[in-house]
């Protein structure tokens, strides 16, 4: 199966992406995951002014195969969360990359760590 990877973002092996903006990061699942997860049907997110360290779990999702940590690619504060996933959580599956994104924070970590989109598709 072919899954969507937009080179433009930067990608977790533990399958999180992160779209670098200007001092912010927003971040979710892949389109990898959510396939691998299946229906989601519950996700928790952090409450926004929450400190979180790289590769601490910000949140889960749930879906009808399993219950999966999310954990965050850099550290950082949560200055957003998108509440609408919390009353749809199947927008992860539907769009990953746009309506389902998960959190924002405001970082001052490095990304250097981070794989490009052919590094992650390799992966995968």
């Amino acid at each position: 199966m072919e899954f969507t990877i937009p080179d433009e973002l930067l990608y977790e092996e533990s399958h999180e992406w992160v779209d670098e903006g200007d001092g912010a990061v927003r971040i979710g699942i892949t389109d990898f995951a959510q396939d691998e997860l299946g229906d989601i049907v519950f996700v928790e997110l952090p409450s926004e002014g929450e400190t979180l360290e790289r590769g601490d779990e910000f949140g889960l999702v749930e879906s009808i195969k399993a219950v999966s940590d999310v954990y965050v690619p850099v550290a950082g504060t949560v200055t957003e969360t998108n509440d609408e996933i919390i009353d749809r959580p199947e927008l992860i599956n539907e769009d990953p990359f746009g309506d389902g994104w998960m959190i924002e924070l405001e970082t001052t970590d490095t990304v250097d760590h981070l794989l490009d989109a052919d590094e992650y598709s390799e992966q995968i």
